[in-house]
């Protein structure tokens, strides 16, 4: 009796090390390829964060990279072992199974660890910095003063838009424009290049390089940090409550607010923030389906395509505009979203094989054409346009050619804006200034930065 246990307990301590090793390693191989760029930051946050509007496409391709050839090989194992279940060779075959399972979860583990710099991260959550002292003031204990008329903000976050898309004449790192209506509009208006023609941008830091981290950062000044103790993001009531957001002022300064995204906004806690900092009404892909804009059963790529989005922008604006309250729109475009993006029906087929090129050239076109038709409305004379890239690509290949000494920033241009800036010469920023900016782009007063961190400032 006691054999037959300990034989069943052998078998399934096997079986259960091929399978963790195996789905492991499959795991940590999609993983990185799926997120060239991956950080231990935005791995820890997005394990508790919430998931519910996952791209679909994303779901699949993991279940089809890892979890069915996990599948097949474990059954391949059970089906080995039955055949040699009698034979006196069965303990060799269990025990050398469990010891290559053990060398492939080492190897698996040791390569995650590496290529996530899992050390320092460990390391660095309980080193101290001066960052937040040194350049960030509490909104809170500042006196920041609006106009008396308010000016309205139309802020854009462009899904995975860099300076880098451009041609190296221009600021960036390709042969040839990929964005060419984007470059015009940077140029035209504000990118914080001074007299230089090339295009400026902003870096994207640590705790600022995904879509959440990017707009968390954008509108309060902070990066998303979260340590692995501390991060139970799929549970909280509350979005960092202690903190003063973009949203917070525009609601004290009652503004009306509303957020427009094509996809889930509860994906990444953007509902919780958005609702916690601002109280934004949420119209989302979820939204669409209530209102009748898109058919109950309509989707495609994480919910409906940009040029969709744009459109609903539009006669969300007229609405907007006939209010008497200022308002902000804030928009999420998700069209260029990695891996290759989504070909909507009027996305052109100037890069060939080149999907995300295409895709890239096609959300360029859209936000141009939306710009312009903004800016024949009579609302635009009192109206700031903040549009900027979110963070980084992280599409595997996209970006392959670019050199490593060439520094990638997101795209950044200000249309509008109600402050010129003082100084003529390029200036160096982070994604983390916008939050100050947006408010100094409008005419405000007061600084929740440095003053010497003011773009506009004519402090070098």
């Amino acid at each position: 009796m006691l054999k037959k246990i300990l034989h069943g307990t052998g078998v399934f301590i096997s079986l259960l090390l091929i399978t963790l090793a195996t789905l492991l390693s499959f795991s940590i191989s999609w993983m990185f390829k799926t997120w060239t760029n991956l950080s231990m930051d935005e791995l820890v946050y997005h394990l508790t964060a919430p998931i519910e509007g996952t791209n679909e496409e994303m779901i699949l391709n993991y279940l089809q990279s890892c979890l069915v050839p996990t599948i097949l090989i474990l059954l391949s194992v059970i089906i080995l072992y039955i055949t040699f279940l009698k034979k006196k060779s069965f303990y060799l075959y269990i025990g050398s199974g469990s010891g290559i399972a053990i060398v492939v979860l080492i190897v698996a583990l040791t390569y995650a660890w590496n290529q996530l710099d899992v050390g320092n991260y460990l390391k660095n959550q309980n080193v101290e910095s001066d960052f937040i002292e040194q350049y960030y003031v509490n909104p809170e204990e500042t006196v920041i003063t609006f106009p008396e008329i308010k000016r309205n903000l139309i802020y854009i976050y462009l899904e995975s838009m860099e300076v880098t898309y451009t041609d190296e004449k221009n600021g960036g790192a390709f042969d040839e424009d990929v964005i060419p209506e984007l470059t015009q509009i940077a140029q035209d208006n504000e990118d914080f290049s001074g007299t230089d023609s090339k295009l400026n941008g902003g870096y994207a830091f640590p705790g600022t390089t995904w879509t959440m981290a990017a707009m968390f950062a954008q509108t309060s000044g902070l990066p998303l940090n979260v340590s692995i103790g501390q991060n139970n993001m799929d549970t909280q009531e509350s979005f960092l409550p202690g903190i003063t957001a973009l949203g917070d002022i525009l609601e004290q300064n009652e503004y009306s607010r509303t957020l427009m995204i094509g996809s889930d906004a509860t994906f990444g806690g953007r509902a919780l923030y958005f609702t916690d900092h601002g109280n934004y009404d949420l119209e989302d892909y979820n939204y669409a389906i209530e209102q009748g804009w898109i058919p109950s059963d309509y989707r495609v790529w994480w919910g409906y395509e940009d040029e969709r989005l744009f459109q609903n922008a539009k006669n969300k604006l007229m609405e907007l505009s006939a209010q008497e309250e200022p308002f902000n729109l804030t928009l999420l475009t998700v069209d260029t979203h990695f891996e290759d993006g989504y070909v909507c029906d009027i996305c052109p087929d100037k890069f060939g094989d080149n999907q995300y090129a295409n895709v890239m050239a096609c959300s360029s076109k859209q936000v141009a054409d939306f710009i312009n038709w903004i800016q024949q409305q009579d609302f635009y004379e009192n109206t700031t346009i903040v549009i900027s890239g979110d963070h980084p690509t992280m599409d595997s290949d996209f970006c392959n050619s670019v050199s490593e000494d060439y520094q990638r920033k997101v795209y950044t241009a200000i249309l509008n804006s109600a402050v010129e800036p003082q100084l003529s010469e390029r200036r160096e920023f982070s994604t983390f200034d916008m939050f100050l900016h947006t408010a100094t782009f409008r005419g405000h007063q007061g600084r929740v930065l440095r003053p010497d961190r003011a773009i506009l400032s004519g402090q070098s």
